[in-house]
């Protein structure tokens, strides 16, 4: 089903959970969960209960009253953990495994690179780079990254 202003809202239980409500029922428990994480973050999110059943659809976070878009934001920022790669500062080597000095959307770290296989194009110019402890990375456009950073990119692609 699609939801609009009118037929849902969305709380917060005392226990931090969310629950939804359309019309007359309530469901505890709800969990968003993106349709299309990497190209468009921001449209199709599905509201989801318990027992994995679709509650409903979310065509835009637009759609949503603020307080509703807040915390569907905030539930999809706990359950998601994809750190944006900003710059690459420097590569142990050129070749695998690699030791990568990163700065990303949530502050500086390393990642390892195992092999040229565990950086995937996405749609775009996106990439998402798997580090050796299965962290997830991503690059939304490579044409943001500045020169030094495309050159260190270039040699695993």
């Amino acid at each position: 089903m699609s939801a609009s202003n009118d037929d849902l809202y969305l709380t917060r239980d005392p226990f931090g959970k969310l629950s939804l409500g359309m019309g007359d029922q309530v469901y505890d428990r709800v969990v968003p969960v993106r349709g299309f994480p990497i190209s468009s973050p921001d449209s199709g999110i599905a509201l989801v209960g318990e027992d994995g059943s679709e509650l409903a659809w979310i065509g835009s976070l637009d759609e949503l009253s603020d307080a509703a878009r807040r915390l569907v934001i905030e539930e999809l920022e706990n359950r998601e953990f994809i750190p944006r790669i900003r710059r690459i500062r420097h590569a142990s080597s050129m070749a695998t495994p690699s030791t990568w000095q990163i700065d990303t959307d949530r502050g500086a770290t390393a990642l390892t690179l195992r092999a040229e296989e565990d950086i995937r194009r996405l749609s775009g110019a996106a990439l998402l780079i798997a580090d050796i402890h299965g962290v997830q990375f991503l690059i939304p456009r490579i044409t943001d990254l500045d020169k030094g950073s495309r050159r260190i990119l270039d040699h695993f692609l």
